[in-house]
């Protein structure tokens, strides 16, 4: 898709991210693929999904553009979203409108460089969404070309560790403040009413998962509650 065509598309939007692991309940393509539908319904703007199989199934129910990651273990590296260039091929050929990728400044496997990697996915005329963690993670992303930066990975790296809950709202704000490359506000967002704050503060869009979509989470955060009582 477009560059233009597909910011447009998001701005001020609800992007729904699509995920399970193999260890979650609703883990598969074909329920991914409905979970995906049920968002476009709910008035979704775009969906976010994991891996090849889920991408290519939810491509079947809905004609929302898709922003695509792998997710990977590798024994050298904590990197996770997207890590080298294998990752990529398997969202090019899952024809991914726009490729998630992990930009922070941790080692990467196999020695390789965010920087190659964006222009190896841009040479293939994708657009590039940068998760990152520290406002300087975000600005060195948009020097390296990326499309937009997504705060995704505040609370999961090292240095961010402290940020354990709520949406990192002062992150969103920095990054608005220091460019003007679309800000996607992602992590830890539990409620509409904290979805519209990150707008107001400059987010371009949000993206939200386990409030949508992981049940086991949702209902956790009543059983937790009714306890209290």
């Amino acid at each position: 898709m477009e560059k233009t065509k597909f910011l447009k598309q998001i701005k001020g939007n609800l992007i729904v991210s699509c995920q399970a692991l193999e260890d979650e309940p609703l883990h598969g393509s074909c329920i991914m693929a409905k979970m995906a539908f049920a968002a476009t319904i709910g008035g979704a703007a775009a969906i976010r999904a994991n891996g090849y199989q889920d991408i290519i199934a939810i491509k079947q129910e809905t004609n929302l553009p898709i922003i695509g990651l792998v997710k990977r273990d590798y024994p050298d590296s904590s990197i996770y979203i997207t890590p080298t260039q294998k990752e990529i091929d398997e969202l090019l050929k899952a024809n991914a409108d726009m490729i998630a990728i992990d930009a922070t400044h941790r080692k990467r496997p196999n020695g390789e460089e965010i920087q190659r990697l964006i222009n190896y996915i841009k040479k293939h005329d994708k657009l590039v969404m940068a998760d990152i963690s520290t406002v300087e993670e975000g600005l060195a992303a948009v020097e390296l070309g990326a499309d937009c930066i997504s705060t995704t990975l505040s609370g999961y790296t090292e240095e961010t560790q402290r940020l354990s809950t709520g949406p990192d709202l002062e992150l969103v704000k920095a990054l608005c403040q220091k460019t003007e490359v679309p800000v996607i506000a992602e992590g830890r967002i539990k409620s509409p009413q904290e979805a519209l704050v990150l707008l107001k503060n400059g987010a371009h869009s949000v993206v939200v998962g386990s409030a949508i979509t992981r049940p086991q989470n949702i209902t956790e955060s009543f059983t937790e509650v009714l306890k209290t009582i």
